[in-house]
């Protein structure tokens, strides 16, 4: 009787329902019913942030098995045993590695340490808008690592590869989506149950202590104010990249100086490393700011080239830019270790490069970090060794570098360093500057006084080697006889044109007023420049020394020879002519132009150069000088003189030249004129009739 009444009762009740039940619309259509604690926002022309509560859950969404959309998207999927995530920021609480404001901690921090791979955020919302108004959501600004997102079970679109394809993610990617409108629902007034589907690839982990997830809550509004929000949200990311825009236009300003000085003192090879590493820091910091803040670099492109290729080379850079800048020649495999170093960073890298997460094991990608610590441990020990071993050898300048390399110390491990939550990031006149990039300014501080110290001292040395040339100019002035020397019977004239301040050819004219004898010697050293000038006073010097002992052709070559010997392949070549008062000439010579007679030249047999062989290869010839003859010596620059066509003055030239009674001055300046290119040396010797008198 009682079952009798209930069923009664409940006939009524039960009809109602059921005609409801046959006209309800479909899960993804159907207008979510409103929860307790679904927000209520009541849209103007503003945007409203979502803030929460937001439902929380780990893993990917099981598939529905006639739709296989995600389960987990539908608005109709009760979701009240999941975790609650609140995305309100703490106030002050920037992002740790950028310092960007309303930053809030990741999964990470919020019970999940570790977690890497898929997670899902849910929220039921009720929006209020005026009717016939669109609404749009906008995407989260700061997230780890891409997403996809959902209204009410439909897919609005995403940002990255969360979903598995291939579709390339960039920063700065502010996205907007519009808010579909349920069907016959005209009225403005709408509830959405928005859903992200989240992924972080596990190399995310290494670079943030708060990883995984959502850092900045969406914000939803009409569609116009939606898009006025990210243009304001892209106006303070270019805020915040303008100081990044600024470093990448200084270390390129910096790479074209210090390439310039290169043509200020070419044998200082620092310059280069210096320039090189400037460059690479200020490609590294363009990728920052086109990778951040325009869509025509990919974040895989951005990260590969960037950390993978870049940070190791410059890494290396600074080790071998430091080598180089305190002379260090010693270990000398020190390149080639930092060679390797700078690939087995790459390697490490790449192995732990987030993108590869699907293609490298787990443990790989765990060595390869530890193996990427462990090279960047190296390059800094290195860098230490150098800087001590400057600071004992060179004392000042090794502790002015000191700074500047534990600055690099800072920025080589910076991810390190926000793991154990030191600050990466400051508040500048409104702008954010991190970590790293004070470090690199700093460095480049130091450099710069550094560098000005460096040129000031070049420019000293500089100075003293001019006085020391020239003083050699002068001494070398001095050893020369003079232009014109009149001897009894005899007119000497003498020519020296250097093809730089200090020259190579050497010549001396000794009389002998005892018999009347004249002792010419003449010879050309191998090279130019303050050796060879230094080698050419050795050279006057023992000259002089053996034409005291004997004054003897010979005798004077072999004397040099001795001299030359051993002396780090400098050789010379020379002659040596003694001139009788009867007018006998005795001539030797060791790889010099033989003497020219009356315009030919007389032939001599050939012989090495002084300092070949121990025992000096010479040959010897004897002729007599008679009345109005004329000797001519000069050095091989006469022949190699050498015109814009690439002509040389030549044997012919020189022939032709000497056919008639030119003075040495006028040889000289005639190849001079054609084209120098070596030392050029000319003595002219002419019998007269004075000294046969004087004799008679």
């Amino acid at each position: 009787m009682v079952r009798r009444i209930c069923v009664a009762l409940l006939v009524p009740l039960w009809i109602p329902c059921c005609c409801w039940a046959q006209v309800k619309p479909s899960p993804s259509q159907r207008m979510p019913a409103q929860r307790a604690d679904a927000p209520q926002i009541k849209l103007g022309q503003a945007t409203a942030p979502l803030y929460g509560p937001w439902r929380f859950h780990t893993g990917d969404s099981p598939l529905d098995p006639v739709t296989h959309e995600p389960l987990w998207a539908k608005p109709d999927f009760d979701d009240s045993q999941w975790e609650t995530v609140d995305l309100t920021p703490r106030s002050g609480a920037p992002d740790p590695w950028s310092g960007q404001t309303g930053h809030v901690p990741g999964w990470t921090a919020r019970g999940h340490a570790g977690y890497s791979g898929r997670a899902w955020y849910r929220i039921r919302v009720h929006l209020e808008a005026r009717p016939g108004e669109k609404l749009a959501l906008g995407g989260p600004s700061d997230l780890d690592d891409s997403y996809e997102v959902y209204a009410n079970g439909v897919k609005l679109g995403g940002s990255g590869n969360s979903a598995g394809g291939q579709q390339p993610t960039y920063g700065g990617q502010l996205l907007t989506f519009p808010l579909p409108q349920l069907p016959g629902d005209n009225s403005g007034s709408t509830t959405q149950v928005l859903a992200f589907k989240v992924e972080m690839q596990p190399g995310t982990l290494a670079y943030l202590p708060d990883a995984g997830g959502l850092h900045a809550a969406p914000v939803v509004g009409v569609a116009g104010a939606v898009a006025a929000a990210n243009r304001m949200r892209r106006q303070q990311l270019v805020s915040r990249f303008a100081p990044t825009a600024v470093e990448a236009l200084l270390f390129g300003l910096l790479a074209v100086l210090a390439f310039g000085l290169i043509l200020f003192d070419r044998s200082d090879f620092v310059y280069i490393w210096m320039g090189s590493v400037f460059l690479l820091l200020s490609v590294y910091y363009v990728l920052v700011v086109f990778g951040n803040l325009t869509q025509h670099l990919s974040g895989l492109a951005e990260a590969l080239f960037r950390d993978c290729i870049l940070t190791p080379l410059i890494s290396s850079g600074w080790v071998m830019m430091w080598w180089v800048w305190f002379g260090r020649t010693q270990p000398a495999k020190l390149p080639r270790f930092a060679a390797l170093l700078a690939i087995l960073y790459m390697i490490s890298l790449l192995l732990g490069e987030p993108v590869f997460s699907a293609y490298v094991p787990h443990p790989v990608a765990v060595l390869a970090g530890l193996l990427s610590v462990g090279v960047r441990l190296l390059l800094f020990v290195l860098l230490g060794r150098i800087v001590l071993e400057g600071i004992r050898q060179q004392g000042l300048d090794g502790w002015l570098a000191l700074p500047a390399v534990l600055l690099l110390g800072v920025g080589m491990f910076q991810g390190e360093l926000v793991a154990l939550h030191v600050p990466a990031s400051w508040s500048a006149f409104g702008l954010r500057v991190n970590l790293d990039q004070v470090a690199d300014l700093l460095v480049a501080a130091a450099l710069a006084l550094l560098l000005l110290r460096r040129l000031l001292l070049a420019t000293r040395r500089q100075k003293l080697m001019a006085m020391d040339v020239k003083q050699a100019q002068e001494v070398q002035q001095v050893m020369l006889p003079e232009g014109r020397v009149e001897l009894p019977g005899l007119t000497i004239e003498t020519e020296y044109r250097p093809a730089r301040e200090v020259g190579g050819d050497f010549f001396q004219v000794i009389p002998r007023k005892t018999d009347g004898c004249l002792l010419i010697v003449a010879g050309d050293v191998t090279g130019k420049g303050l050796k060879a000038g230094m080698m050419v006073a050795l050279l006057v010097g023992a000259i002089r020394t053996a034409a005291d002992m004997r004054f003897d052709p010979e005798f004077v070559l072999r004397e040099l020879n001795k001299r030359l010997m051993g002396r780090d392949e400098i050789y010379a070549t020379c002659l040596a002519m003694r001139i009788s008062a009867d007018g006998d000439v005795r001539v030797a010579n060791a790889g010099h132009l033989p003497p020219y007679l009356n315009g030919e030249a007389l032939a001599m047999e050939g012989a090495l150069p002084l300092g070949v062989l121990e025992r000096a290869d010479i040959s010897v010839m004897r002729f007599m000088l008679r009345e109005g003859d004329r000797l001519v010596l000069m050095s091989d620059g006469v022949l190699e003189a050498m015109n814009p066509e690439g002509h040389l003055f030549g044997f012919d030239r020189v022939r032709q030249l000497l056919r008639m009674p030119v003075s040495a001055a006028a040889v000289a300046s005639a190849a001079q004129s054609f084209g120098q290119e070596d030392d050029i040396s000319v003595i002219s010797v002419v019998r007269t009739a004075i000294r046969e008198q004087a004799l008679a």
